[in-house]
């Protein structure tokens, strides 16, 4: 190959396959998707061994892209369960998946995830790290992260969540700084606690060339993790998140100079009135590099509705620079998503996405709702199930509850204003009792 990764394909002038894919599929004109790739600014998540991988583009100018979190843990230890899961999130159009297991068969897993998935797919080597080694977590040498590392490399997948950022002096900025809930990224407390005990800095930060040495080998998107991402609003935009954020925007650079693909993980939990600044911070301090970010969830008080609060924050994370939204499902704090709650996560995840998108001038995303409007003035019910984000509930709701016209619905009848001013305007009678 006369390139090594995206970045560096970007780089040399060359517009890749999968570029021209991404570009096709966002309306975009090549060239300015490889302008905006050598600029790191768009990235393309494609491991060579991601073989059946129909690629995506995340990043500026581009359609707001959703992930799914799935995978097995000790509680919950059914993989064909997690597989049901992956085939009905593609379904439902996610973007990514991420595999965050962390017990048992991992790596049978993650290469049966691979082999079924087309879209892009994420892990968190730290998590898998403690499954598979089986290790007291202050046992695990250097050695073994990376061992770890170049596994899921090999494996195929397109980004890892890597927590590089959060280093000795960001670790003494959370003690120094007391937060309502401590680190709740799971990756970065194990770090951090591995740290604590070893009394050593992050390998990750400490050996980061041998990460960029895996990356470029396989072209695997670095995802910076957000160790110090707030798990409350409290705790939002506090000297270690912003810390971590600052040397994340150094480690940005040090991948384009290799021609790693990179993007950045933000919070978490933020109150509304913070979440654009929090946005332009990320964009300023990390040179425009896509923004992935978790929910935000803008209020604490709603387990069981944490899909709601994630999709508000998303919605104005993503209208303020936000590229790819993770989201979150009614189960958030409280126990492994099932099926169902995948479903609500996801068609809020894509609410949000969707409404962004319409607020950023994304090709096509206006044209999507005007469609709607249209069928809605024609009192056109089939047409209006089609277009909607989730034409099943939206069947379902449409059948449980039949009008005695049509025409209408049993909220307005023959009281429907749509109906009725169709009627009007084209010079018909009009009887509403």
């Amino acid at each position: 190959m006369m390139y090594t990764t995206q970045m560096d394909a970007a780089k040399q002038g060359i517009i890749t396959e999968q570029m021209r894919i991404v570009a096709r599929e966002e309306s975009l004109e090549p060239g300015l998707l490889r302008e905006l790739m050598a600029g790191g600014k768009v990235v393309i998540p494609a491991n060579r061994q991601h073989t059946n991988l129909s690629p995506k583009g995340v990043g500026e100018k581009l359609r707001t892209k959703i992930n799914v979190n799935l995978g097995v843990s000790k509680d919950c230890y059914d993989m064909e369960l997690e597989l049901e899961k992956t085939q009905k999130a593609i379904e439902l159009k996610a973007d990514a998946i991420m595999d965050l297991s962390c017990y048992g068969k991992t790596r049978e897993f993650r290469r049966k995830l691979i082999e079924l998935s087309p879209v892009m797919i994420g892990t968190v080597p730290m998590y898998d790290a403690v499954g598979m080694l089986d290790k007291d977590l202050k046992d695990i040498t250097v050695d073994e992260f990376f061992s770890v590392v170049e596994r899921h490399a090999e494996d195929g997948v397109d980004f890892m969540t890597i927590h590089c950022g959060m280093n000795l002096q960001t670790a003494e900025r959370v003690k120094k700084n007391k937060r309502l809930t401590n680190i709740v990224s799971r990756g970065g407390s194990l770090l951090f606690a591995w740290m604590e005990l070893n009394k050593q800095e992050n390998p990750f930060y400490e050996y980061y060339d041998r990460l960029l040495d895996i990356c470029e080998k396989y072209d695997v998107t670095i995802s910076l993790g957000d160790a110090c991402r707030p798990g409350s609003i409290n705790d939002a935009t506090d000297p270690a998140q912003i810390e971590e954020l600052i040397t994340m925007g150094e480690l940005t650079k040090r991948a384009w100079a290799r021609n790693v693909q990179v993007m950045i993980e933000g919070p978490g939990h933020v109150a509304i009135n913070e979440i654009a600044a929090n946005m332009l911070l990320e964009k300023r301090l990390c040179h425009g590099a896509p923004f992935y970010v978790l929910g935000p969830l803008v209020t604490d008080v709603a387990p069981g509705y944490d899909h709601i609060t994630s999709a508000i924050g998303g919605a104005i994370a993503a209208a303020n620079g936000a590229d790819f939204l993770c989201y979150v499902t009614p189960a958030e704090h409280l126990r492994l998503p099932n099926l169902d709650d995948m479903k609500e996560g996801i068609i809020a995840s894509r609410i949000a996405a969707h409404a962004a998108d319409i607020a950023k001038g994304i090709p096509g995303a206006r044209e999507w709702d005007n469609q709607m409007s249209a069928a809605r003035a024609d009192v056109d019910f089939p047409r209006m199930i089609e277009l909607a984000i989730d034409p099943e509930k939206a069947r379902a709701y449409r059948e449980e509850s039949k009008p005695e016209c049509e025409d209408t619905c049993t909220m307005c009848g023959k009281m429907c204003p749509m109906k009725n001013m169709k009627k009007i305007l084209n010079g018909e009678d009009l009887s509403i009792i």
